[in-house]
């Protein structure tokens, strides 16, 4: 079972440095997204990104900086650089190493300019977006750009899994990197609603958090079933069977 999750645009590279690391597997073509990024300028950064100005200077000097080879000194691991909603309910600081290297083997985090990253994979300062419309060679956006290369990263995952089951815990545009019907195992979307006035709906910020809180649950208790799943039950959620099916889990709160 291999759990998919979307990065975070609030980054932290101050706190404590974790031992151990690895190096993102897709940083060949993360370098020649860069290329491409080094050559705008802040103010197509900020028309690119539709962000202010003092983001698009703070992200054109990310590019500026980029480097390899990737290092402690110069990078950080992905798990725990990147913070935000969903990063708070996986809480990755109360993992032990068992945990961390079972998060390592069935996390996977999509990313605009990394591809698929582990937990333990270094990552300098960034921020592109999967859904920016920024590609490189002759790619127009980043879906085609990383085409099959995200799908076959993953594949190679699952292959490793008694049970080859994808866990989409990532927003849709993440996912939309992933081609789901070349993959060799299951989908199972996981979704967590609330009670508004009597109808269960996907609330973006509560879902966000949730989906952390989900890893949070797979990796404490190293989970590797589909079915343990249902067992989750953090900050009021349940399982919803009547609202779930085959292809996705519902759980509800309120």
């Amino acid at each position: 079972m291999i759990l998919v999750i979307s990065p975070s645009k609030t980054l932290d590279f101050q706190g404590q440095q974790y031992p151990n690391h690895t190096l993102p597997e897709m940083l060949k073509q993360s370098r020649q997204l860069i290329e491409g990024l080094k050559k705008l300028t802040p103010t197509q950064v900020g028309e690119l990104m539709g962000i202010s100005e003092k983001l698009a200077r703070l992200n054109w000097q990310r590019y500026q900086d980029f480097s390899v080879p990737f290092t402690p000194d110069n990078g950080r691991q992905a798990l725990f650089a990147f913070k935000g909603d969903v990063y708070s309910g996986v809480a990755a600081e109360t993992f032990n190493a068992e945990d961390i290297a079972f998060a390592q083997d069935h996390v996977r985090i999509l990313s605009g300019l990394y591809g698929v990253l582990r937990p333990l994979d270094l990552i300098q300062p960034y921020r592109l977006e999967m859904g920016t419309k920024f590609g490189a060679g002759r790619a127009k956006n980043l879906y085609e750009f990383w085409d099959t290369l995200v799908t076959a990263s993953i594949n190679r995952d699952l292959q490793h899994e008694k049970q080859p089951v994808l866990v989409n815990l990532a927003s849709d545009e993440y996912f939309r990197a992933i081609r789901p019907e070349t993959l060799t195992g299951q989908v199972l979307k996981v979704s967590f609603k609330e009670n508004k006035n009597g109808t269960y709906k996907v609330i973006g910020i509560h879902a966000k958090r949730a989906r952390g809180l989900m890893v949070n649950y797979v990796v404490r208790n190293h989970l590797r079933k589909a079915e343990d799943l249902q067992g989750f039950a953090s900050e009021g959620y349940t399982f919803n069977s009547g609202l779930s099916t085959a292809a996705e889990l519902v759980f509800c709160r309120g």
